[in-house]
């Protein structure tokens, strides 16, 4: 005996699945497991059968259109195909909580796709299945690509696909969720991924902060930006931002003492941070800074790109310690510093063999 996998399509009308199975049984066919996807052109069913060493390829295309099925597609399996789908699931999901890098190959698995690329997410692109292709969102940011000739991908796939990826995204940011930072001086700040809840704090930290330092941060000027500005700072479309807090000596509630944003453009994204005055020239904004550029290598960016005041020598002291290489434009006395990340996102350039 042989196993199988085959794919159909049948009519979602009753005792139409079983008139296709009854012709593979007449031929000794034996269905060891089905799954059937709805789609708008029928119920897409999808066996695991155990055939007869005789009956080839053909045969059981044969089989399936006098069952009534079409859209036949056919092709050998191996024992592994034995293991039921949500069984498979799990085991790639516990795969991307010990290493969310691995979405790409993980992707592959799940759908036997011939290829899986990661690219920077690009306007006007639609996502969903196109012929042979299949765009999912990276709530990270950009894309994953995925193509396979046949057979044609369903909508359950594709909702399986997305919900693989946003895990994996899940486990990224559960990565950067709160730790405590021990400065060295002593002091300790929690860091955190920011939420709408943050807003009151955020305000009361640019109030706190000199004018200049607000300019330093904003460079159009020193006044206090506008709520709706700060709520769309607090939970970027694209990217991450943190909030470092500290609680004071008092024993006083904490408050907000650094503001963070990793804001993704293209394949690059862009870095930008406040600091309260108090709090400056602590390490604090080093390890910030730090943090964000761990955040953009995991989610795939080009570059970090950084708009700095030629007369802010604390930021680019703050860009040095990063120990990482950069550029630098001048535009009066506007400088913009980028600093190259890896080019390709781990795991998700992938094609058969890689």
């Amino acid at each position: 005996m042989t196993l199988w996998r085959i794919r159909a399509t049948v009519d979602d009308r009753p005792g139409y699945l079983s008139v296709l199975t009854a012709s593979l049984a007449l031929r000794g066919v034996n269905i060891l497991t089905v799954q059937v996807q709805p789609t708008e052109q029928g119920a897409v069913d999808d066996f695991l059968v155990d055939a007869p060493d005789a009956l080839d390829e053909a045969g059981l295309i044969a089989a399936v259109e006098r069952g009534r099925g079409r859209d036949c597609w056919v092709a050998r399996s191996e024992a592994r195909g034995l293991a039921d789908q949500p069984t498979r699931v799990l085991g790639l999901a516990n795969r991307l909580v010990r290493d969310p890098d691995a979405t790409g190959s993980a992707l592959r698995t799940l759908l036997g796709a011939d290829s899986v690329s990661w690219r920077p997410a690009s306007t006007g692109v639609e996502r969903g299945i196109t012929g042979a292709t299949m765009l999912l969102a990276d709530p990270a940011g950009g894309s994953f690509s995925l193509r396979r000739v046949a057979p044609a991908f369903t909508p359950a796939e594709y909702a399986r696909a997305q919900a693989l990826v946003e895990l994996a995204a899940t486990v990224v940011r559960r990565a950067t969720e709160q730790i405590t930072l021990v400065l060295p001086d002593g002091a300790e700040v929690a860091v955190r991924p920011a939420c709408a809840d943050d807003l009151s704090g955020v305000v009361e930290l640019h109030e706190a902060c000199s004018p200049r330092s607000r300019h330093r941060r904003y460079l159009g000027g020193a006044a206090l930006p506008q709520p709706a500005r700060l709520r769309r700072l607090l939970e970027p479309s694209r990217g991450l931002t943190l909030v470092a807090t500290a609680t004071g000596a008092d024993g006083a509630a904490e408050s907000v003492v650094a503001l963070a944003n990793l804001l993704g453009e293209g394949d690059e994204a862009e870095v930008a941070l406040l600091v309260r005055d108090d709090w400056q020239r602590r390490g604090l904004g080093s390890s910030l800074l730090r943090r964000l550029a761990q955040h953009a290598d995991r989610a795939g960016y080009a570059a970090l790109v950084l708009h700095v005041q030629a007369d802010n020598a604390p930021m680019l002291r703050t860009l040095r310690r990063l120990n990482r290489s950069s550029s630098a434009e001048r535009d009066g006395t506007l400088l913009t510093l980028t600093v190259p990340l890896a080019a390709d996102r781990k795991g998700t350039s992938l094609t058969p063999g890689a």
